[in-house]
Formats: structure tokens, C-alpha cells, sequence
């Protein structure tokens, strides 16, 4: 097992959306974010085949409030093709998070592009490098994509380091959720469809601990 190295950041905005699919065509939120979706986070700020980012805890640093939302879907689902679709949803409002991750090496480098087989050659250490990377882009606000909350309309209003100013809802009643999605993607890079959920999650003051699992990444 390669080294691991720990990166972590904080991100906020007006309203978020990490859809439960039990929910169907009226999405309503999970109150934190998802295994995909933190990853997700970490991997728009700086993207690299060549290592593994896995999620390991996010912390609430705002309540977790509610609000009804609708908007129109004009994708290639919608039924008339000359008639958008509205789409009503149940969405987060004014959140805030911590999130915390390891890095560590691509077990599966056979499978990379040479361009990633090429930038792995030139270090010994790819997760030290990504971390390096990272904690500086991260500082000077740069980022690889842009960074969305659940949905990509939902922009994150910041993100960076820890801010002195926030701080972890520890007061928050335990918050149980039966089963929330993992992944869909989860045998890693370039993956086919494999849903993965993890059951009996526990939102503990203000606090959620991703399972370890060894049968997805």
C-alpha cells in the first residue's frame, strides 16, 4: 500500500443539492454531501488520473436548512421535445462544509493515459506531489473546473482553507440516514455504471464519517 497524504478545504454557497435517487423526478437533498461528491470537490480544484482521492469525513458548519425549489429541465428526457420539462426539487440553503480526504497512489496504473503514465514516471511520490499541488492552488483560489455543489447551476460562493470565522454545528442533533449513495463509478477510472450505497449512516455532532470499504474505490 502506497503512502498516504492527507488534503482537506472548506467550501460554501447558497444552495446545494446531493440528490438521493429514491426520490425519483422530485429530487429532494441528502443534508450532506456524498462519497462521489466530495471527491468530486477535491477533483475540481486539481484532477490527476495517476492518484486516488477517498473521501473521509465532512463536517457541517451550518445547519442543515430546507427550502423548495423549481426550475425547467429542456434536456433530451423531457417528454414533448418543443416544451421544457419543470422540475420541482427539495434543496439545501446556505451551507457550509469541511471536507477532509486521503491521497494515495492509482492502485490500477495500467489502465491510465500515457500522458498520466508520463507525469507519474517523473516523481516518486505522486500523492506527495498532488497534495503540494493541491494546498497551493487552493490558496491562491486557482482551481481546474468550477466547483458546484451537487448541481452545477448551485457555484460555490467560497472555497479554500479553513476560515477562522467557521465553525463545526457540534450541537446538532444525530442525524441517521438509512442508506446514501457511495458512488456510481466505482471501480475506478473509467469505470463502468456500479451503484454503491452505504447504509446506516450517522450524522454525529455535526459530523459524518464515510465508511471504509475495500469492494469500490
Amino acid at each position: 500500500m502506497s503512502k498516504t497524504y492527507q488534503v482537506s478545504m472548506e467550501v460554501a454557497g447558497d444552495t446545494a443539492m446531493w440528490a438521493r435517487p429514491d426520490t425519483g423526478d422530485s429530487p429532494c437533498s441528502y443534508p450532506a454531501p456524498t462519497f462521489s461528491s466530495v471527491r468530486a470537490l477535491f477533483e475540481s480544484v486539481l484532477w490527476g488520473p495517476d492518484i486516488l482521492i477517498i473521501p473521509k469525513k465532512v463536517e457541517l458548519c451550518s445547519v442543515p436548512r430546507f427550502h423548495s425549489y423549481a426550475t425547467n429541465y429542456g434536456g433530451p428526457l423531457k417528454v414533448k421535445k418543443d416544451a421544457n420539462l419543470q422540475v420541482f426539487a427539495t434543496v439545501l440553503t446556505d451551507v457550509c462544509y469541511r471536507l477532509y480526504a486521503d491521497v494515495v497512489t492509482n492502485p490500477y496504473k495500467d489502465s491510465l493515459p500515457d500522458s498520466a503514465k508520463k507525469w507519474d514516471n517523473a516523481t516518486t511520490s505522486p500523492g506527495h506531489a498532488y497534495q503540494e499541488i493541491f494546498n497551493r492552488r487552493l490558496s491562491r483560489g486557482q482551481s481546474y473546473a468550477t466547483l458546484s455543489l451537487g448541481w452545477s447551476e448551485f457555484t460555490v460562493s467560497y472555497f479554500g482553507p479553513f476560515r477562522e470565522s467557521t465553525h463545526v454545528c457540534s450541537e446538532l442533533p444525530d442525524i441517521q440516514i438509512p442508506s446514501m449513495l457511495r458512488s456510481v463509478f466505482s471501480d475506478g477510472y473509467r469505470s463502468q455504471y456500479r451503484a454503491v450505497y452505504d447504509n446506516d449512516i450517522i450524522i454525529k455532532n455535526g459530523v459524518l464519517q464515510f465508511p471504509e470499504r475495500r469492494d469500490c474505490l
